[in-house]
This record gives structure tokens, C-alpha cells and sequence, in this order.
């Protein structure tokens, strides 16, 4: 057990499309080392072509964001797809703090 005292720690939820592994675990670290608690999706070594599975691992993604205090999109270059668009409306509906790894580009591309 550390003797640092930790006050409740900073929740952060991230977010992003999963190609961006090696961003993802570097927002991870930093994070961590910042004491805040990370939230993340794991991705999978296999396909996911169950369309149920899918939907479960979505909803199971939003109450990652239910318990955040802040999601954070990792988004190299501005890139904001579709799924991550729909998480951050989400958070944003939620009241949740939204903040960007960059900012999002204008084409969404």
C-alpha cells in the first residue's frame, strides 16, 4: 500500500477507432501517470462479424462513458468516424466533459 494519498481519482473514458492502438495505449500511460482511471474498449486479435455481438460491445462502451467523469477521443489527425461520433453525442447528452487527442478534422474523413 503507497502512502500517496489519492483523492477520488479523475475517471476518463476513451474513445476512438480501435486502428489506433499505439496512440490509444500512449493516451493510456499518460493518463495513468496523470492518477486518472482509464476506460477503454480491448481490441480483439479476431473479427467480430457477429452483428449482436457488435451492438452488445457498442452498449457495453456506453456504460463505460456512464461512468466516466470525462471522455477523451484519440483521433490522430482530427479523424472522427462514425461510431466515435455517436459516443461522443452520447457523452455530450450525458454531460460529460469531451476532449480531443487533436482536433477533429472538417471533413471527418
Amino acid at each position: 500500500m503507497s502512502d500517496v494519498p489519492v483523492v477520488r481519482p479523475r475517471v476518463v473514458c476513451l474513445c476512438g477507432s480501435l486502428r489506433f492502438g499505439r496512440e490509444f495505449a500512449a493516451e493510456r500511460a499518460r493518463l495513468t501517470l496523470e492518477l486518472a482511471i482509464v476506460l477503454a474498449p480491448e481490441a480483439t486479435e479476431v473479427p467480430v462479424p457477429d452483428p449482436t455481438l457488435v451492438r452488445s460491445l457498442g452498449e457495453l462502451h456506453l456504460r463505460r462513458i456512464d461512468l466516466a467523469d470525462e471522455v477523451r477521443v484519440v483521433n490522430p489527425g482530427g479523424y472522427v468516424g462514425e461510431a466515435t461520433r455517436r459516443e461522443i453525442a452520447y457523452a455530450g447528452s450525458s454531460g460529460k466533459r469531451v476532449t480531443y487527442l487533436h482536433e477533429p478534422s472538417t471533413s471527418n474523413s
